[in-house]
């Protein structure tokens, strides 16, 4: 196997339009701290981006004989792979004259001046008008005094004693809780919040996420697997939606990660349905917050890695993973992926993610060794050190025949015959920190599918939480359905 140093060395995917490449220029300083979020600081140990130096094959630096220095210096210092591939590099040294050459080296030094920041000429930050007398109302609560008196607890929101609707749409047909008092008068066991943060995704609709779930049902009623309702071995409320600022990520995952926090205070398990993935990075972080740094675990279905760093923006749906590890809200070690396939990470990345200790289980290794053998590894990764365990599902880990509507869609995954088992059992078998479900986009499907599946995603998450807390074994499936309770024809029963 070869080292980590050989793994991590120069890719093209892993290090473009990252800056201050060239040895001696220090990165520019990251903007200030947001209210709750202080802005990520890059590890002194983690040096990706920065180019290695490129070694010259002996023919390549016989043709450079006549170039000037600075600019052969440009070359061996590996910022080129940016823009060309070394093998073409080379290709092109080799068949152009000094003069070709030189201009070709040119053409690179100018692209690189342009690319990198430069203090004077580019803005380090956004500045926001401070003078708007409604700087923070966007996510400013409405004061009970404003309000007619109630006494705490969730609102029921039906009007029927029967049937379907005849309400509000909530999150699994569940009652309305709208403060942390609420949820501690009520008991609560879950509180599922939306949190419609859109600006993280390339392919918006994810806003939609929350409000689609909300009108297709399915998350609420009986799981046949345990022959458990939910809504009835649970106290559930929906706790509205988060507000987002939908100009500022940042602003937004500050409010979030408040929120998220409020909710786990309570002893209720927070439930966030996005918006897009950028939100796992405040979700953890809260959880981090409230049950302490290396007491919390993540597994993260995704088809992606989201591990992206060095990106202009600090925070996206593809860097919240970046931004939770670096930031030690959880030990690279407690950080488990499972149902990456896409065109990503790199060996430049494999390796970060490695040397950091992620444990990540590829569709690759599903392939090979089946869902049970690597869930199996997976949970007990998540377990060797955190006593909690959030779950950050983004939907496209499923494959786009059963979740067509989110933004980044990638052949080859799940199905829900799989999910389904996979997300109870999690549930059913670990103390839980909270759990998201993300990337809904729901206009991006002409069907109905995507919000549908999503949500038998969430009774499944519900079914468990309600197993666990009835103290039924992981796996326990009622007699009733697997066998009409009459017999043991298929062998012992469970």
């Amino acid at each position: 196997m070869p080292s980590m140093s050989a793994i991590t060395g120069w890719s093209m995917a892993g290090v473009a339009a990252i800056g201050a490449a060239v040895a001696g220029v220090s990165p520019p300083r990251l903007p200030d701290r947001n209210a709750a979020t202080p802005a990520m600081q890059t590890p002194l140990e983690d040096d990706m981006g920065r180019p290695k130096p490129l070694d010259l094959p002996k023919d390549v630096e016989a043709k450079l004989a006549g170039v000037d220095k600075a600019k052969v210096d440009f070359l061996k210092s590996g910022v080129t792979g940016r823009y060309v591939e070394k093998d073409a590099l080379f290709d092109r040294i080799r068949k152009g004259s000094v003069q070709e050459i030189s201009a070709y080296i040119d053409a690179m030094q100018a692209l690189h001046a342009q690319v990198e920041f430069k203090a004077g000429r580019d803005l380090a930050s956004i500045p926001l008008d401070t003078r708007s007398p409604w700087f923070n109302a966007w996510k400013v609560k409405r004061s009970a005094a404003l309000d007619p008196r109630r006494d705490p607890g969730p609102i029921e929101l039906t009007r029927y004693i029967g049937g379907y609707g005849g309400g509000f749409a909530t999150f699994a047909g569940a009652p309305v809780a709208m403060t942390p008092e609420d949820l501690k008068a009520g008991k609560v066991d879950v509180a599922i919040v939306g949190a419609p943060l859109d600006m993280g995704s390339g392919w918006r609709n994810a806003i939609d996420g929350p409000r689609a779930m909300r009108m297709t049902g399915g998350a609420a009623g009986n799981d046949m697997y345990s022959m458990i309702n939910p809504n009835a071995a649970l106290k559930i409320v929906d706790y509205g939606d988060i507000a987002i600022d939908q100009n500022s990520t940042e602003r937004s995952v500050d409010h979030v990660r408040e929120m998220v926090g409020e909710i786990a205070r309570t002893g209720a398990i927070p439930i966030v349905i996005g918006g897009d993935h950028s939100l796992e990075y405040p979700n953890v972080a809260a959880a981090a917050d409230v049950h302490g740094k290396g007491n919390v675990s993540v597994i993260h279905f995704d088809s992606h890695y989201d591990i992206g760093r060095g990106r202009v923006h600090l925070l996206d749906h593809g860097q919240p993973v970046y931004r939770v590890i670096s930031e030690g809200h959880v030990r690279g070690s407690d950080y488990i992926q499972v149902g990456l396939r896409a065109r990503g990470p790199d060996l430049e990345t494999f390796g970060w993610m490695r040397n950091k200790g992620m444990r990540y289980h590829t569709m690759v290794e599903v392939e090979k060794w089946g869902w049970d053998k690597v869930m199996a590894r997976a949970l007990k990764e998540a377990r060797e050190k955190a006593k909690k365990l959030w779950i950050s599902f983004d939907v496209d880990v499923l494959d786009p025949a059963f979740m067509p509507g989110t933004g980044t869609p990638v052949p080859g995954g799940l199905t829900m015959r799989e999910a389904q088992p996979i997300m109870r059992n999690l549930c059913a078998q670990n103390d839980i920190a909270g759990i998201d479900i993300v990337e809904v986009a729901p206009y991006l499907d002409t069907s109905y599918k995507t919000a549908l599946n999503s949500n038998f995603l969430l009774n499944a998450c519900l079914a468990g939480i309600a197993m666990r807390k009835k103290g039924l074994k992981p796996g326990y499936l009622n007699p009733v359905s697997v066998d009409h309770g009459l017999d043991a024809y298929y062998g012992k029963k469970n």
